[in-house]
């Protein structure tokens, strides 16, 4: 079993992260804990939402508030491959070649509008989230350790955005899909803004909450060792199964994505305090988990059949054994 130290230092670190993006960003207490989430579980988020959700603000304000080094990528059609992971520059006087390090060479990336790129831009991710790793000219480049990478998107339907293919969508951890805020939360943002502005760059903080990337990788194997019981294991390979045979999904959950769902809950389980996973935390990391990662029969989608759900339906009728 895990130390209590250890969860009590994770708690800790998640309840004064969020104290602080509380003090910029109204609401989205939910995304808040995914990015904790993904952040413990050597993970990756997609966010999904319109222009103006505060997406990229929250992820800045995230980064403001841990160690390593923060890349960032702003997503374009005329985005390359090299934009991306970097380039060999020749140097003509020397007769060499140097490498020069893109922005995800970092211990936190974000890709804002990653549905942007195209098809090809959007490919030099895939190696880097399935094998923390680059190659370039076959010369393979591991990445730095610890390494996020947040992703934020917007609507299929809007103009100038490329799908992201199954393969791609199915290496981010989670997925959140952002709402606009009720009355009573844009009229905290009306209010705050009015008075300070939310820049994260009026809202720092005296110090770092990690000032050493090591510290996160000491988190992670500190998550890596929480209890999931035998049921619990049973209880994700059920849901997992159901997705697979329901009527409505033409393609269910990957075994990459029944292991998320587990690392995740794992995760949550040391935020909320425990060294041992528990049906409920299954249950509130799954929609997370599978709505990327379901895909429905045409008739289904034609019909207006919801992912959400079909989740929501599942989580329903599968019990704990």
């Amino acid at each position: 079993m895990t130390e209590q130290k250890n969860i009590d230092t994770i708690r800790t670190f998640h309840a004064q992260l969020k104290e602080r993006l509380h003090q910029c960003i109204i609401g989205y207490d939910d995304l808040m804990d995914l990015l904790t989430i993904a952040c413990l579980s050597d993970g990756a988020l997609l966010m999904e939402g319109v222009p103006g959700t505060a997406k990229t603000t929250l992820c800045k304000f995230f980064a403001q508030n841990i160690g390593g080094k923060f890349g960032r990528l702003q997503g374009a059609v005329d985005v390359l491959p090299m934009d991306v992971i970097g380039f060999q520059k020749y140097h003509q006087d020397r007769n060499t070649l140097t490498f020069s390090e893109g922005p995800i060479f970092s211990n936190l990336f974000l890709v804002d509008e990653i549905n942007r790129m195209t098809p090809k831009a959007q490919g030099a991710l895939l190696e880097a989230l399935a094998e923390r790793q680059v190659t370039i000219d076959n010369q393979t480049l591991k990445l730095p350790d610890p390494f996020l990478v947040i992703a934020t998107q917007n609507p299929y339907e809007m103009e100038g955005t490329f799908n992201l293919i199954e393969s791609q969508k199915d290496r981010f951890t989670l997925s959140y899909r952002i709402a606009h805020l009720n009355v009573e939360d844009e009229v905290s943002v009306l209010r705050k803004g009015m008075a300070s502005g939310l820049d994260p760059e009026n809202y720092k903080a005296d110090g770092l909450l990690i000032s050493d990337p090591a510290e996160i990788l000491n988190m992670q194997e500190t998550v890596r060792s929480i209890y999931a019981s035998e049921d619990i294991l049973a209880y994700i390979g059920d849901l997992v199964q159901e997705t697979r045979k329901h009527d409505h999904i033409k393609l269910g959950i990957s075994t990459r994505g029944s292991l998320a769902l587990l690392r995740s809950a794992m995760a949550y389980a040391a935020i909320q305090g425990r060294d041992y996973v528990i049906p409920d935390d299954v249950k509130y990391i799954a929609p997370f988990a599978f709505s990327h990662r379901i895909i429905l029969k045409r008739e289904s989608a034609l019909g207006g059949v919801s992912i959400e759900k079909i989740i929501a339906e599942i989580l329903g009728t599968v019990s704990v054994r």
